[in-house]
């Protein structure tokens, strides 16, 4: 019998999580920011490009060596298109809105950064990613896959990271906390978007917010694009049938997508509350 189980996470990554949930909430408004910049060890910037929204997350380490989230803030991008850079411009545009933001509030130079690619895009489309951050203004840019990314926030010893974003779902397998294989797959938010669209009669635009508002009503017409998804990640799970399915990104964050994989996979599958924040933290952490 499949098991669908709501944020396993160690208590430390729940509240990791938790924490940049409610500094995304603020909006900006957080009077602990800059003091909590000033008071850390060290500030790393993460930079999650997205297909429909570019996401910029600062992390504050403590003399504990702890992580606090103090900046999360996201804006309007399509500047990608299933994982590489089509609208160069855009991009750097959203990117240095977003981290002089962050300056002004936090009251620091932000000069490294790390971004993300998904798993298999080729190495040059990779690169336009690392472009796009230093034509930004950060004089140094990590670049990490996305699923990494995620490993880095949710630390799994055996399991497997889905990270379903809007154009491409990528899939990590980790077995005693090493990486076993690494891949993916066309398809995620966007696909799911344009079904509803069409299903309904709604414009393109209008189908995530329909979706976030009517979840019950999207559910439904969802499913065949939730059961392709499936495919896409049994597919590249074969061999590791036996490891649980975590879901990280935006995209499946619709109250029963996690059932319906699943339902369908006979796996078992754990959601997260803030899943879409999973990978823009993960890149943080893989910040200099």
């Amino acid at each position: 019998m499949p098991l669908l189980t709501t944020c396993s996470a160690i208590p430390a990554t729940r509240s990791l999580l938790e924490r940049a949930a409610a500094v995304a909430a603020l909006a900006g408004g957080d009077p602990d920011a800059a003091g909590a910049a000033r008071a850390a060890t060290a500030l790393r910037v993460g930079v999650d490009l997205g297909t429909a929204t570019c996401v910029l997350v600062v992390l504050a380490t403590g003399p504990d060596g702890r992580d606090r989230p103090v900046w999360v803030d996201g804006r309007p991008s399509g500047a990608l298109a299933d994982g590489v850079v089509v609208d160069f411009a855009r991009a750097v545009t959203t990117v240095r809105d977003l981290r002089d933001a962050a300056r002004v509030a936090l009251r620091t130079e932000l000069p490294a950064a790390a971004t993300a690619h998904p798993p298999c895009v080729p190495a040059a489309d990779a690169r336009a990613c690392t472009f796009v951050c230093e034509a930004a203004g950060f004089d140094e840019v990590a670049l990490v896959d996305e699923v990494g990314a995620a490993q880095r926030t949710l630390g799994l010893r055996d399991g497997v990271v889905v990270d379903v974003g809007g154009g491409s779902t990528g899939v990590g397998v980790y077995r005693a906390g090493e990486l076993v294989a690494l891949d993916d797959r066309p398809g995620g938010g966007h696909h799911l978007d344009l079904v509803l669209a069409g299903a309904l009669g709604l414009a393109l635009e209008d189908a995530e917010p329909y979706k976030r508002a009517h979840p019950g009503e999207a559910l439904p017409v969802l499913v065949p694009g939730l059961q392709r998804i499936a495919e896409n990640v049994r597919a590249l799970t074969a061999g590791h049938e036996d490891l649980p399915l975590h879901l990280a990104g935006g995209a499946l964050m619709i109250p029963g997508a996690g059932d319906v994989l699943a339902g369908y996979l006979e796996r078992t599958v754990v959601t997260y509350p803030h899943a879409l924040l999973i990978t823009p933290v993960g890149i943080a952490r893989s910040a200099p």
